[in-house]
């Protein structure tokens, strides 16, 4: 055996590699694993130029690999972003919001774009437009809540210049009041077009901005115990422009989550063009392992897209659907490039699986590694199709930001099996996770995980029974592993396995054995992609690597981080990260009454809101206690 370049020893290494499933040390060699075993089969196999990290007796999992999410496009736009992923009150999401509109520069946005459900809130609502008028009397202010709706403040109306005359906007609508001017509260009825188009108006950052922006995302991910993602496209992202950043960083070797793209089209009636031109000039799997081409979609064609606005009633895909869908198909089927295609209802994928199955039939799909993603409705019937036909399944943990909108437009019943991920393991079917971040879901993996395991929504609501749940080891493999299937990369990567790409994190916890209601809060201590530590804290933060202050200089990710404000450890950081104990009804012994609510207040101190002090936490918008 060759001399590794690098060995981490001391572990308490969980490999998913069945005949192998647990060991102490790794060597590395090259970016892969060339050993994986005890301490001393693994040291003694040590050089003189080898180096060794001691993992300190820490538990050790594979590198997370999100199966869905828009981290190129999401990565252009970080940097400019406040994130309320993860805070766990309006009060501080607004104070959050205060504080940057002061340090936030004429003509700049305000932007909070996604990753969040009013639910996660202890006050379970949104901010009035009159909440945001009154801290952002000037600085335009865009807030996305999910796919259904977004608010603007008076300031952001007039930077995009919506005003009475403005047309309404197919597949959406701009709220207005009595006297037809709107109001800044536009609704997707159903399609998220009006919400795009308004979110593009905002200023962009330039180039050299974007590559920082970019690698801070990525430390974002890395410090999650990211190491890999397959990017979906998405809405306003051409190729190969918008491309440009990521290219430059890979050239520059300055990538630490390793992408995957699938390409989507970005033009209604054109789709076929798009897909002529780029298969014509693109090769399936083009690039190497830290970044390279992964075939098509989310997006095929337009006349195929449900939208998940589960406040809106099911759309109906239009009559074209079909004949639309067979064209692109066929060629992505003749140049052998796989696909992924966005479907949310059983309706769809019933038409599409028509679709494909006739396609099939003179153009065989074998060993084309396509599949549907989301498939909240989907059915045994169409699961079965799918497996038959040789595709797969990406789930995300949109359901876990939308739970609830479900259940009151469809039942709790039908909410119990949306979607069904064991139903689809035991079927047999290629199933894998993911996040679908940035704009519906937060890009946490751990959230993600936990909604596998628990069938909790953020917001708290019990969506599943024991018969849609996961148990912890079957839902990292979910993460892990089942996704190498759809980068067509099974048996390199996903298991501490030998011959296997070397991504490994230590999370700061034992996954297997902290608490359930914890594991939304895990984060990685240390993050290894290729061998290489590309983020450390806690005891391995000497193996950290830092990167330049995020630009421009007012940027939130300076102040606030990303996931639940985690750079902000005295503000909403500490109320959110902290998961709640008895300490909260100790900290209040029903001897503080409220004026409003008297001692009803106990009831919110006891819930699973994950706040360190409720008493200090509240109060920005009137009663202090929130209790209702």
């Amino acid at each position: 055996m060759t001399t590794p370049d690098i060995i981490y020893y001391n572990g308490k290494i969980t490999t998913l590699d069945r005949s192998n499933p647990t060991a102490s040390a790794v060597a590395i060699k090259d970016g892969r694993f060339v050993k994986v075993g005890t301490d001393s089969e693994v040291l003694d196999l040590a050089g003189s130029n080898t180096k060794s990290i001691n993992l300190k007796g820490r538990s050790v999992l594979p590198g997370l690999f999100d199966n869905h999410t828009h981290v190129i496009r999401g990565g252009l736009n970080y940097n400019m972003e406040l994130r309320w992923d993860g805070v766990r009150s309006l009060a501080d999401a607004m104070a959050m919001l205060k504080d940057q509109v002061d340090k936030t520069p004429a003509p700049q946005w305000v932007r909070v774009v996604g990753g969040f459900t009013e639910n996660q809130f202890v006050e379970k609502r949104l901010p009035t437009i009159d909440e945001l008028n009154a801290v952002a009397p000037d600085t335009p202010v865009f807030i996305l809540h999910l796919y259904d709706r977004a608010l603007l403040n008076a300031a952001a109306l007039r930077a995009v210049g919506y005003t009475k005359e403005t047309p309404e906007p197919p597949g959406g609508e701009i709220q207005r009041d009595a006297n037809g001017n709107p109001t800044g509260l536009l609704l997707a009825k159903p399609n998220a077009s009006i919400l795009y188009a308004t979110l593009a108006k905002g200023p962009k950052l330039p180039f050299d901005y974007q590559l920082n922006s970019t690698r801070h995302f990525m430390r974002e991910l890395n410090r999650l115990g990211v190491t890999g993602i397959i990017d979906a496209g998405g809405g306003s992202q051409n190729f190969p422009d918008d491309y440009e950043v990521i290219q430059k960083l890979h050239e520059e070797d300055q990538l630490t989550v390793r992408m995957a793209y699938n390409l989507f089209t970005q033009k209604p009636n054109e789709e076929k063009e798009d897909f002529l031109n780029w298969t014509s000039s693109v090769t399936y799997k083009q690039g190497d392992d830290y970044f390279r081409h992964n075939g098509a979609g989310e997006m095929l064609v337009y006349s195929a897209a449900d939208f998940e606005d589960f406040r809106q009633p099911r759309p109906e895909m239009p009559p074209n659907m079909e004949e639309d869908l067979e064209e692109v198909v066929r060629i992505l089927a003749q140049n052998k490039w796989p696909w992924r295609l966005h479907a949310t209802y059983d309706e769809t994928i019933e038409r599409a699986l028509n679709v494909f199955e006739k396609v099939n039939k003179e153009i065989p799909f074998e060993n084309l590694n396509w599949f549907f993603d989301h498939a909240e409705t989907i059915s045994q019937k169409s699961i079965d199709r799918i497996a038959e036909l040789g595709g797969g399944i990406a789930v995300q943990h949109r359901m876990a930001y939308q739970g609830e909108y479900f259940a009151e437009r469809y039942g709790t019943a039908a909410a119990s099996n949306t979607p069904p991920v064991k139903q689809m393991l035991e079927s047999g079917v290629k199933v894998s996770a993911g996040t679908d971040a940035t704009r519906v879901a937060s890009y946490n993996p751990w959230v993600s995980l936990a909604w596998l395991i628990s069938g909790q929504t953020v917001g708290g609501m019990q969506l599943y029974d024991q018969d849609n749940l996961l148990d912890r080891e079957t839902a990292l493999r979910m993460w892990t592993e089942n996704v190498a299937w759809f980068t067509n990369e099974e048996g390199s990567r996903g298991r501490i396995e030998e011959g296997h790409l070397a991504d490994f994190i230590v999370p700061n916890k034992d996954f297997f054995a902290v608490p359930e209601n914890e594991i939304p809060y895990l984060t990685s201590d240390l993050t290894v992609v290729g061998g290489k530590p590309v983020f450390g804290a806690g005891e391995f933060s000497d193996f950290d690597n830092p990167i330049p202050p995020a630009m421009p200089d007012w940027s939130p990710v300076n102040k606030y981080g990303g996931y639940a404000a985690w750079a902000d450890p005295e503000g909403a950081g500490k109320n959110s990260l902290a998961p709640n104990g008895a300490a909260m009804a100790a900290s209040c012994g029903c001897s503080s009454a409220c004026a409003v609510h008297g001692h009803n207040h106990a009831k919110a101190w006891n819930s699973s809101v994950p706040a360190s002090s409720m008493k200090d936490f509240f109060g920005a918008f009137g009663c202090s206690c929130w209790a209702v």
